[in-house]
């Protein structure tokens, strides 16, 4: 599939899958039709990389679906000058994303060898805003703390504390909690250092594994 073909399955996929179901961000909708989700997968699924569905990306992980990329991104109000912490780097797809719509991000994997990958994948698109860590992301990054934004794409039980101390004040986090197989997305806002929680779709994302989520 040539370049101008990805470019066509991209502006279906913000028709289809992201505007018909209520996505109304402009700044979203334009990260999602730019950055090249092919490029994310491995070559033998690239025919499929624009589908409304997640895919494996190796190490029993996914690149999720488009839809929940762009939902957890639009809940997330970013307005251009914010630093991210994404935990959950997997493909490195989501951070393309935000790179597009934040300052500077921050991801973190737990599994290094899909940290690497996704680090390559990123500086070969120009993603210059982006810094992979391999470490376990239940921890945040204490050293680039405090963050304006989190976003988790795996789900835990619960929100793990030391994200909750890692949010800048008037920050806001996403994340899907719950159990294994059923979690909602939640959010969680700071303000006067107390933070406010509310709830988003259903969703089912892989298991966030770390000291203050899932054991391995």
């Amino acid at each position: 599939m040539g370049e101008q073909r990805y470019g066509r399955e991209r502006e279906r996929m913000v028709a289809e899958q992201l505007v018909k179901r209520g996505i109304a961000d402009p700044a979203v909708l334009e990260a999602m039709r730019s950055v090249p989700r092919h490029l994310f997968v491995d070559e033998a699924l690239r025919d499929r990389a624009y589908g409304d569905h997640p895919l494996p990306i190796g190490e029993a992980q996914t690149i999720s679906q488009p839809f929940m990329v762009a939902r957890m991104t639009e809940l997330l109000r970013l307005t251009g000058g914010e630093k991210v912490l994404e935990i959950g780097t997997g493909s490195g797809y989501q951070a393309a994303v935000l790179s597009r719509l934040a300052a500077r991000v921050c991801t973190i994997e737990r599994i290094p060898k899909l940290a690497a990958r996704a680090r390559q994948t990123l500086e070969s698109i120009g993603a210059s805003n982006v810094w992979v860590r391999a470490a376990d992301g239940t921890m945040g990054w204490a050293d680039e703390a405090p963050f304006d934004r989190i976003v988790v794409a795996a789900g835990g039980p619960s929100v793990p504390p030391p994200l909750v101390d890692q949010l800048a004040e008037g920050g806001r986090l996403v994340m899907p909690v719950g159990p294994e197989d059923a979690q909602r997305l939640k959010i969680l806002d700071k303000q006067g250092g107390q933070t406010r929680e509310s709830e988003d779709s259903s969703c089912v994302f892989v298991k966030l594994i770390g000291k203050y989520a899932w054991e391995a």
